[in-house]
């Protein structure tokens, strides 16, 4: 058997084996001793009182009593067996209850011996019972590393069903600190633990896993969710300085002919502050030499693609091509129709390539940009293929960013000598704890104001049993001259049932608005490419009064003459849907509204999205409330990336102490960039370790 230390494998510690460690590799990801080290509890119980069986109450919870086991009896049951023991004290009996792993339970049972049970007590046909409890030898109880506290950690039902228990877990990390003792290489240098009164790595690992005191769990908490959030900003920070030391970017030094002629003579309306801010940013990220890498976030309705068309411009001042790529062909001929419009007259060509374009058209695009005279191309995933090369491709502009995987955008940088700058645009505003911690190693820009007169979208909640007096609201409006969205949800696991929603939707409105008075369209999924087409371009075009719809509408169509946004069953949209659909209307210059309809049943969570919704327009308090309701993970569909895989830390919770660890992380690396002087020696090293085991892969990249 090897020494043991922190790199052995976990099979090789006392009371784990190889099944046990190929189940906990598998359920839990814990493959070394260093993993079962770093396994942090989610909760602790108070373990200092015993109670006696006459003590317990009906609505007790979880409880620890001292007992002996006078009976054992396996119950037959409809699918497989319960395992019963009769657990008895001198005040009284009880039963506790198996119903997974009956057999090896059984075999390991001691009748007649003094046992700690600990676990939930339920009252049940006059008599206590406690399912699956934790059972302790009394003698082992009294010599373990028992603290008040009893650490809980996070488990699986397949653990418990082989028998790998909370109390199993404890026993590991027990023999763990028994084997290894507290031979923990610190992490962090001296002065950073001096600086910020932290404990040592050893004290706070013991003290997370078997807390001496509430103060030194605290304390232990604190340390280690500091070190964790202070090494996902170094690779951050640090991936970010060497970006911009190493990657050089075309200089884009002047502002020309196109930028100057569009902003005099062409540009639609005043600029916002933001919007001047932002543009100035951008040109001079993309003057240095280094390669631009900037998020650009806007509320939807901010404004962003005139910042858009304005960056472009500048590149090609400076005799480059550049490529805004879109999600969604409705986005990207939204955009291709908005930016052709706006540079009508100006000399600039300005082509459209999707997976709809025809072969022949295709052909001329892709002589065009070879040969330089295409000067903006505006598509979907279509530009990523190898058929469309660029003579000097200056700027890439990717469009709701989070809708491409990273190895799709990595794809533009190959299509160049050097890589092109890039600007990547979100209208799903990004709370700043999460924007540090997902975007960290990009520079961000936001617009935070919106243009002057627009007026803010009045949000409204009715019940179902309202539905009449929201028909007679839709009618006054379209008496105005004005016309209406009807949204219907696209859940994916239920699309029959949807579509049902959605058929008996428009029907119920069809005969409520019928022909020839009003005018009704319907668009889904499961409609041909042409027909959905067909049916949107009746709607611009003001055909029709109604659109009904599932969430094909939530980016990126701009009509604005509608300004009635209802949203059925809304308690069954997210926060950010919501806020886009609410996007899609308020485009004009009239009052514009947005009705949530819902049923009377609503579950707390969609009564906060709701009163959220009716409360505010502002995308970034919108979007702090969606990400303390569904967690970081969620909210950027970032589960893949690793970024936020953390494993104590909680970027919500701990917004304060995150806004610390990136200053602290800026500081250490301003001051020696390669973490090369003494002070630092146990970052480098942690840093390396880290860094060639998870090393964060940026959503960029």
């Amino acid at each position: 058997m090897p020494t043991i230390d922190l790199h052995t494998p976990i099979e090789y510690l006392k009371g784990v084996g190889p099944s046990r460690a190929e189940l906990l590799r598998k359920e839990l990801g814990i493959r070394s001793l260093f993993d079962l080290a770093n396994f942090f509890p989610n909760r602790y119980i108070d373990r200092t009182q015993f109670l006696k069986i006459n003590q317990l109450q009906q609505n007790t919870t979880e409880v620890q009593i001292i007992g002996r086991i006078t009976d054992i009896k396996t119950v037959q049951q409809k699918r497989g067996s319960r395992l019963v023991a009769t657990f008895s004290d001198e005040t009284g009996t009880m039963e506790l209850v198996w119903f997974r792993g009956v057999k090896w339970i059984k075999e390991a049972l001691k009748l007649e011996t003094p046992y700690v049970a600990f676990g939930r007590a339920n009252w049940f046909n006059g008599t206590f019972s406690m399912p699956h409890p934790e059972l302790e030898l009394v003698t082992d109880y009294n010599k373990s590393l028992q603290t008040a506290m009893q650490p809980v950690y996070p488990s699986t039902e397949n653990l418990s069903t082989k028998g790998v228990t909370n109390r199993v877990v404890i026993k590991m990390i027990q023999n763990l600190f028994t084997e290894v003792g507290t031979n923990f290489t610190e992490t962090l240098s001296p002065t950073l633990i001096k600086k910020f009164n932290l404990l040592s790595k050893n004290e706070a690992l013991f003290n997370i896993h078997f807390p001496q005191s509430q103060t030194l769990l605290t304390k232990a908490q604190q340390r280690l969710k500091f070190e964790e959030l202070f090494f996902i900003q170094l690779q951050l920070i640090r991936k970010k300085l060497i970006h911009k030391s190493t990657i050089k970017g075309y200089v884009f030094n002047s502002v020309g002919n196109y930028f100057n002629n569009f902003y005099k003579d062409y540009l639609p309306f005043e600029l916002t502050g933001a919007q001047k801010r932002v543009i100035k940013e951008i040109r001079k990220d993309m003057a240095t030499g280094a390669q631009m890498n900037r998020l650009l976030q806007g509320d939807v309705g901010s404004g962003k693609t005139i910042v858009a068309l304005l960056t472009m411009l500048i590149a090609l001042d400076n005799g480059f091509q550049t490529a805004l790529m879109a999600p969604t062909e409705i986005l990207t001929t939204q955009h291709y129709n908005a930016i052709s419009e706006m540079v009508k007259g100006l000399d600039i060509s300005v082509q459209l390539l999707t997976g709809s374009t025809k072969t022949k058209d295709r052909k001329d695009i892709h002589e065009a940009l070879e040969d330089g005279s295409l000067h903006i191309i505006i598509g979907t995933h279509a530009l990523l293929e190898d058929k469309v090369q660029f003579k000097n491709l200056g700027l890439a502009i990717i469009d709701e960013q989070h809708r491409f995987g990273v190895a799709q955008r990595a794809k533009m940088w190959m299509k160049n000598k050097l890589p092109p700058h890039i600007l990547v645009m979100t209208a799903t505003p990004i709370p700043r704890t999460l924007a540090m911690s997902v975007y960290g190693d990009l520079d961000i820009s936001v617009i935070d104001e919106l243009p002057p007169g627009r007026k803010e979208v009045i949000t409204a909640h009715r019940y179902d049993s309202n539905r009449l007096n929201v028909f007679k609201f839709m009618k006054d409006e379209i008496a105005k001259g004005r016309q209406i969205y009807v949204v219907y949800p696209l859940i994916e696991e239920s699309q029959k049932l949807d579509f049902k929603d959605l058929m008996d939707g428009f029907e119920s409105i069809s005969r409520e608005f019928s022909k020839p008075t009003y005018q009704v369209s319907v668009v889904h999924g499961k409609m041909k490419a042409e027909d959905k087409e067909y049916e949107m371009n009746r709607f611009l075009k003001g055909e029709t009064h109604i659109m009904v719809a599932t969430t094909v509408i939530e980016v990126g169509v701009n009509i604005p003459n509608a300004s009635v946004m209802v949203i059925e069953s809304a308690e069954r949209f997210g926060l950010s849907q919501l806020h886009q659909l609410r996007g899609r209307v308020g485009r004009g210059a009239e009052q514009s509204y947005c009705i949530l309809m819902t049923s009377f049943k609503l579950t707390n969570d969609a009564k906060t999205r709701i009163e959220t919704m009716t409360s505010t327009n502002d995308g970034f308090k919108i979007a702090e409330v969606d990400l303390k309701l569904r967690g970081p993970g969620d909210v950027m569909g970032t589960q893949q990336s690793g970024v936020l895989n953390m494993k104590i830390a909680d970027i919500v919770k701990d917004a304060a102490l995150l806004k610390k660890a990136r200053e602290v992380a800026f500081k250490v690396l301003s001051d020696d960039p390669n973490l090369l002087s003494p002070e630092n020696r146990n970052i480098n090293t942690a840093y390396k370790e880290i860094t060639k085991n998870r090393a964060i892969w940026s959503n960029i990249s």
